[in-house]
């Protein structure tokens, strides 16, 4: 009989989440950042052995809302953590911090199965490491506490053994090659924010979207092309984006399609363009045209 459910990595911004499923999965199908509240959307991942199935869904970290987006973001979180079967918590080792707490109260708010994952343990000692769960553990009944770093994967298979000891037997709900309910569109989008936000980490806060404004295969060619437009906040924000003589804008470009190329398994013609919308993430109407439907929470 095999097993099956849903599974979410929730937790403050930046805490490695992303970078769990990737590492899971064994491939990429969310981008990361050091900059926080880099995924905006509800990501899922699906990963499939002979006898499990587990959908894996990547939340955005859930922070103090600055903005309409923002608000969206935390919504995406939390209505997830009610809809799945268990709950990975992710925290940074060390001790618990205030959002750490406001978190752990929607858990007991809504009587969360939640398996505590303790990340980044390649940077800390066995002392502070047994701290750091002794002063979660009073905290909140977790299912079990399994500390990983998702960087490098240790004991990453511990825990993949925790989530398949625990699933219900059920069927699969997605065919066994399938990775990620992401189209090809969206993640060709957000490898361009990605290399938009890497490579101006310092100059460009995080206001950046982008949009996909044409995505054709060439019916004489194995070329796909695909022009796609990079959102900024502020006029000042625009020529950095660019950069001197174009310099910033083809180097997005060339990184950005060279992650395309092996998602899509042939070559990409990729034009970017900048346009400016000012406070963006504040407009209902822009949000919704962005791909953040709240509709889509429902």
């Amino acid at each position: 009989m095999t097993r099956s459910g849903f599974v979410s990595l929730t937790g403050r911004p930046n805490v490695g989440k992303s970078t769990l499923m990737n590492q899971i999965l064994g491939e990429k199908v969310a981008i990361t950042s050091k900059k926080p509240q880099t995924t905006r959307k509800r990501i899922q991942g699906v990963y499939t052995d002979d006898q499990t199935q587990i959908v894996f869904i990547d939340t955005p970290g859930i922070h103090r809302a600055e903005h309409k987006l923002g608000e969206y973001m935390n919504e995406a979180a939390t209505r997830t953590i009610n809809d799945v079967d268990y709950v990975l918590f992710l925290v940074e080792a060390g001790m618990p911090r205030n959002p750490d707490l406001d978190i752990i109260k929607r858990f007991k708010k809504n009587h969360s199965a939640v398996i505590l994952v303790i990340n980044k343990v390649d940077t800390v000692g066995k002392d502070e490491l047994i701290k750091s769960i002794d002063a979660f553990q009073s905290l909140y009944d977790f299912e079990e506490i399994v500390p990983v770093s998702a960087k490098t994967g240790q004991n990453v298979d511990e825990l993949m053994k925790v989530i398949k000891a625990r699933l219900p037997e059920g069927p699969f709900f997605f065919p066994e090659d399938m990775l990620t309910d992401q189209p090809e569109r969206a993640l060709c989008a957000e490898m361009i924010r990605e290399k938009a936000l890497k490579l101006m980490e310092r100059e460009i806060p995080h206001g950046l979207a982008v949009t996909i404004e044409t995505f054709g295969e060439r019916d004489d060619k194995d070329i796909i092309d695909i022009n796609a437009t990079i959102i900024c906040e502020k006029a000042s924000h625009k020529p950095i984006i660019i950069g001197k003589g174009g310099a910033m804008l083809k180097k997005i470009g060339t990184y950005a399609r060279e992650d395309m190329e092996t998602l899509l398994g042939c070559k990409v013609n990729l034009q970017l363009w900048v346009k400016v919308k000012e406070r963006w993430r504040d407009s209902d109407m822009l949000i919704k045209n962005y791909g953040f439907d709240k509709k889509e929470l429902q």
